[in-house]
């Protein structure tokens, strides 16, 4: 399990689109991480933020012309 300091604004959401290139761990972050959402939207600077290997897989678009 990797980890990450979070930057100046960061928020869950923020941290999980810039190491998953989406938000669909965000659910997982949270459950790696008790006692992160008492931090509130913007998590401190600096706080350790544990990363779970990827379980969900994200959903394609659709595509409207093939």
């Amino acid at each position: 399990m990797q980890a990450v300091r979070a930057q100046q604004g960061d928020t869950v959401d923020l941290i999980a689109y810039r190491h998953y290139g989406d938000s669909t761990m965000v659910e997982a972050i949270l459950e790696a991480n008790p006692g992160l959402a008492k931090h509130g939207t913007h998590l401190p600077h600096g706080l350790q933020v544990k990363l779970p290997e990827r379980t969900v897989t994200p959903k394609r678009g659709v595509n409207l012309w093939d």
